[in-house]
This record gives structure tokens, C-alpha cells and sequence, in this order.
């Protein structure tokens, strides 16, 4: 266990000096990996992960969805989402801000970054509400909070990303997101009905919109509905694998590009290489994680946890609540992608040990890593979107941002009590 604080305490002070998270655990796995078991050890085991990674079919799955959220996202659909749910709901207190949740819901659907849905959002939403009066705190709560759906609602980068690393079956994953990111729009819902019934003047009601304009707003965004259904739907039916839904949701959100006249052959290029330079950066990232947690796991790290653990005689729920309050201290100094791949080489074990389902934990930490998104002092969301609203103090983001974390808390605990609520449509899967 020495050996593996040793090491954390390393990849810790160098990840301080600015060296990048995916060369930072390659690194340290690596020279720690030679110390324990020698330098030819330790290169066939480097070659071996990075080999066995980078040809993986199922890891396909990333550059295919992260197009698919580009082309998406140039094509203005984020745009359209926000004005067709403004129109049904702006008319209500709060109805920008919730508006602006159901329109992070539609695009996550097709996106699967909590920070490129925040980002995206942000430009889309902030001027809309400021338009019409709304107080800076929920303005910027409710757009981090819908942010962090982007992770939780499928397809999610951060699950491919699990369930690449428990070996745990990513359609599965996809699917038993579906409910609880359901369950997260309603009460953040409920956290704007509330923030706006004690304070009315933070959220003033919009103009009504006749319902000829609602409907008629429903044909800018059927085609985000329809890359839905067909992904999931596909991957839930057993019609297609988890890859060929990507494969068919990239090809979709191409045409839908095309149909829209938004795409020219300098935006496909630019398209095409952002997509190809955010996959490499998340298949450097993974297997130098790789790399850490094979030598983490040949110290027998996870097996000196779960010892320690028996001998306090904690039962299962009190290790599972423990792990959840070290996520959310964790959050507050790391982003999601660093969170899951220093924490589950240790923790994953430990559960499955415990007789949890490794779908039900992975939705789980996807959960609190979302939680971890929005918690004071850091909250990834709350900085990308003062990147666009420089004008909005900090102080007054983390005062927004708080009824979405108390609801965030409520929904994680009901989660974690009740696991049928996650498992539920993954026993049903095709």
C-alpha cells in the first residue's frame, strides 16, 4: 500500500507542475512498473496496453460519437433546441432557465461532454435571459447544472470510458442512463420552480408564444428526436452494436448538417480534425490510465483496500456512501475524466467485491462525477461559462449553482438506495 501512495503522491506533484493528466499517469505507471518488476517488464507491458487499446473495436465508438456531437453542434440545433423549448415553457416563471435545461437534455442526447454542452449553451441561453431580467445566479445555475447532463444522458464519452476500463458492457451503460437522466432534468426543473418561488423577480415569466409557433418550432429539431431514437433505440432493441449506432448517429448528423445548409468544405475539415485531435487526446489520456492501474493493481492496492475496509466491518452501504463523499470532496480540485480514471483502478474492485452491479456503479459515478462539475471551489461547468459571462463573479455563479446541488444530493441518494431505478431498462434490453 506504501508503494501505492508513493506513487499517487508523485503523479499528484507532477500533475501540479502542468504535465498533462494522460502523460502524467503514463509516466509514473511506467517508471514505477520498471522499479517493481524491470525495464523489459515494463515496455511489453506499455507496448501491450497501447496496442491492445488503440485497436480495440468497441473504443471505436469515441471518434464516431464525438463527430456526431460536432456536427450537431455546428449545424445550430443547440439553437433551435433552446427556442422550441422556450416557446412550449418561457412563458412561465422561470421558464428561460427551465427552458434552457430541456434544451442541455436534447443536446446531450447527441453530444456526450458536459463541458461542450455547458459551453454551447452558455452562448445560446445567457442572452435570452439577460434580455428579459433574469438574476445572474440562476442564469448561470441553470446553465452549469443542464451542462452536466451532457455525461449522463447517452451517449456519454465518460461512460465509454468506464465501461473500456471494467470491461463492463457500454450499450448497457447507454441504456441505464436513460431514467436517471430523466429523474435530473425533472428536479432540476424543480430547483428553478423553487428558486424562482421564493425569489419571483429572478426569473420573470416570458411572452407567451400562440401554439401555432409551438408546433411549427417542432420541425427545427425533429431531426436531434429522430438521431436519438435510432441510436438508442437501435442499441436497446439489439438491433445494432454500440459502434454501429455511432457509426449510423455520425453518418445522421452529417446529412442533417447537409440538409440544413450549414456545412461547407472548410467547416468539414475543421469538423474532421477537431474530432480526430479530441480522440487522440482521450485515447492518450486512457492508456496512460492504463498504464497507472496496471501497476496499482500488481501492488495488490485494491486487495489492501478491501481489507482495511472488512476490518473496520462497515456494511455495503457505508462503503458505497463513503466512496460517493470522496467523489464529491474529489470534484472540487478534479475534472470528471481525472476523477474516473485515478479512482476506479481502486474503487471497482471494491464494489463488485461488495455484490454491486458494475452498471449500477457506473451510472453512479457518473452521478457524483456530475455533482463534482458544479461543487465549489472549481466547478469545470461554473469556469466555462464565465469564459462567456466574465461579468459574472464566482461568488455570485456558486450562489446560483446551490439548489441544483442539494437536488443533485437528493437524486444521488435516491439512486443509490433504490438500484432497480438504474437496472430496470437494461434487463429489458434486446
Amino acid at each position: 500500500m506504501t508503494q501505492t501512495l508513493t506513487a499517487f503522491a508523485i503523479l499528484f506533484a507532477i500533475l501540479f507542475f502542468g504535465l498533462p493528466l494522460g502523460f502524467a499517469m503514463g509516466l509514473v505507471g511506467l517508471i514505477a512498473f520498471m522499479i517493481a518488476m524491470g525495464s523489459n517488464a515494463a515496455a511489453a507491458m506499455v507496448a501491450q496496453i497501447t496496442w491492445d487499446t488503440l485497436s480495440n473495436y468497441s473504443l471505436s465508438v469515441l471518434p464516431l460519437f464525438i463527430l456526431m456531437g460536432n456536427f450537431v453542434n455546428h449545424s445550430g440545433l443547440s439553437r433551435d433546441l433552446y427556442d422550441t423549448s422556450n416557446a412550449f415553457i418561457g412563458h412561465r416563471r422561470g421558464g428561460l432557465a427551465m427552458a434552457t435545461i430541456l434544451a442541455c437534455g436534447g443536446f446531450a442526447s447527441v453530444c456526450g461532454s458536459s463541458i461542450a454542452t455547458a459551453a454551447t449553451m452558455a452562448t445560446v441561453a445567457l442572452p435570452s435571459m439577460r434580455r428579459f431580467g433574469y438574476s445572474p445566479a440562476l442564469s448561470a445555475g441553470s446553465i452549469a447544472a443542464g451542462g452536466t447532463l451532457g455525461i449522463l444522458i447517452p451517449p456519454s464519452i465518460i461512460m465509454v470510458i468506464y465501461g473500456s476500463m471494467t470491461e463492463t458492457s457500454i450499450g448497457h451503460l447507454f441504456i441505464a442512463g436513460i431514467v436517471p437522466g430523466i429523474i435530473a432534468i425533472l428536479f432540476y426543473l424543480g430547483a428553478v420552480y423553487a428558486y424562482t418561488a421564493f425569489d419571483p423577480a429572478a426569473g420573470p415569466a416570458g411572452p407567451r408564444v400562440p401554439w401555432s409557433d409551438r408546433l411549427r418550432s417542432l420541425r427545427n429539431v425533429w431531426m436531434v428526436l429522430a438521431l436519438f431514437l435510432v441510436v438508442i433505440g437501435g442499441i436497446y432493441l439489439g438491433v445494432f452494436t454500440p459502434t454501429e449506432a455511432a457509426g449510423i448517429g455520425a453518418a445522421g448528423a452529417f446529412v442533417a448538417a447537409l440538409l440544413r445548409r450549414s456545412l461547407g468544405f472548410g467547416d468539414l475539415v475543421r469538423i474532421l480534425f477537431d474530432s480526430a485531435r479530441t480522440t487522440a487526446m482521450l485515447m492518450t489520456v486512457l492508456v496512460g490510465a492504463l498504464i497507472f492501474s496496471n501497476y496499482i493493481n500488481i501492488t495488490g492496492a485494491p486487495e489492501s483496500v478491501l481489507e482495511t475496509i472488512q476490518a473496520f466491518g462497515l456494511p455495503p452501504l457505508g462503503v458505497i456512501t463513503l466512496i460517493l463523499i470522496f467523489y464529491i470532496v474529489l470534484g472540487a480540485v478534479f475534472d470528471e475524466l481525472a476523477m474516473i480514471l485515478l479512482t476506479i483502478p481502486i474503487f471497482f474492485p471494491l464494489v463488485i467485491s461488495l455484490g454491486y452491479d458494475p452498471v449500477w456503479f457506473g451510472i453512479i459515478v457518473v452521478v457524483v462525477v456530475e455533482l463534482g462539475l458544479i461543487v465549489p471551489p472549481i466547478g469545470m461547468n461554473l469556469f466555462v461559462i464565465q469564459s462567456v459571462a466574465r461579468d459574472i463573479p464566482m461568488l455570485t455563479m456558486y450562489r446560483g449553482i446551490f439548489p441544483f446541488i442539494v437536488v443533485d444530493i437528493i437524486r444521488l441518494a435516491i439512486l443509490t438506495l433504490f438500484p432497480w431505478i438504474v437496472l430496470f431498462l437494461p434487463q429489458q434490453m434486446g
